[in-house]
């Protein structure tokens, strides 16, 4: 972000407010920028320009952010994400650090479960809570075509194993495309009904590197519900939403529920509680945003917590109301999804 914004008018508090009245509580933390996959969706066959190794953040720098975070801003809900995170090596001392905070926040992940399997157990010993898995497709060569990878009994292993570990509920993330995998919508939720795990779909949104996201190829929120409603009985699960990004409903009378995330024509924006930390220690305040305030920098130039504190509640106060994504000049970030973090 460059200069600073103007916080005049800001309340004297610790918190991340914003002039909206919304308050980050949830930070979203990517580890990497490297992935193990190549979903076609988002990026290409050859991969990215990854992040130069000095430019991230060392695992000390890490949790110190993570503590400013939880200890002086309010920060409640840790989600680690990628890239692919359990790329990242000390990840499990990373989250042994997250986990021995006070108070200590809830602590996720979002992963593409290539090798959970073997790392499950370790996870839920480092302190790790919960796990959200990537999966488009129940088809093995489906998958290879979206991920250029045969991995898909990984994820199936990884998947058991989070369960097996713990790790629950174990979350599934969707998206469907048009021509692509918009059939699967009733057949992933029943896999995931049978094996006890939550579906969540999520509309697709313009986040790739080669910028070709075309809104008539996203399968939209209201497409996605009927195509369950023609085998499923959806009710509204009770309660308030409150932050959450999903819209959440009973299958068949319950328990089983199934979430709809509709970022793009539902947007949630007004009730909006995340902030947002990229592998290389930018801190931004919307997965859209094209400003970011760099805390590495402050880290590096000796600045204390206060200072770092203070910075991120600056970020926090210039949130733009909305994404923007439905109005005419919309921009795509410049980063692609795999570089901000999920």
């Amino acid at each position: 972000m460059r200069g600073n914004p103007d916080t005049s008018e800001r309340p004297d508090s610790p918190l991340l407010v914003d002039r909206f009245g919304r308050v980050a509580t949830d930070l979203r933390v990517s580890l990497t920028d490297r992935c193990n996959l190549r979903c076609t969706y988002c990026m290409p066959a050859e991969g990215l320009d990854w992040l130069p190794k000095p430019d991230l953040l060392s695992d000390d720098e890490l949790v110190r952010l993570i503590g400013i975070a939880v200890t002086r801003l309010g920060v409640t809900d840790i989600r680690f994400t990628g890239g692919e995170p359990l790329l990242r090596p000390g990840l499990d001392d990373v989250i042994a650090a997250t986990a021995a905070l006070d108070p200590r926040p809830r602590i996720s992940m979002t992963t593409n479960g290539l090798t959970l399997a073997k790392r499950a157990a370790g996870l839920v010993a480092a302190g790790l809570d919960r796990v959200n898995v990537s999966l488009d497709t129940l088809d093995p060569e489906r998958f290879h075509r979206l991920t250029r990878r045969n991995r898909l009994g990984d994820v199936f292993a990884g998947l058991a194993a989070a369960r097996e570990a713990g790790l629950t509920p174990v979350k599934v993330n969707t998206v469907l495309m048009r021509g692509v995998n918009e059939d699967e919508a009733v057949p992933l939720l029943r896999h995931c009904l049978e094996h006890g795990y939550q579906l969540r779909f999520i509309e697709q949104m313009p986040l790739d590197p080669q910028h070709g996201w075309d809104r008539a190829d996203m399968v939209t929120a209201e497409e996605i519900l009927a195509s369950l409603r023609a085998e499923f009985t959806l009710t509204p699960e009770p309660g308030e939403r409150g932050g959450a990004p999903a819209e959440r409903w009973l299958v068949d009378g319950g328990p089983a529920v199934v979430g709809v995330i509709a970022s793009v024509t539902r947007p949630f924006c007004a009730a909006c509680d995340r902030t947002r930390l990229t592998a290389d220690g930018q801190v931004r305040n919307c997965l859209f945003s094209q400003s970011e305030t760099d805390l590495r920098a402050l880290l590096r130039g000796g600045a204390s917590d206060e200072d770092v504190a203070r910075a991120w509640r600056g970020n926090s106060w210039a949130k733009a109301a909305g994404h923007g994504i439905n109005s005419a000049g919309f921009s795509q970030p410049d980063r692609p999804m795999s570089a901000i973090g999920g």
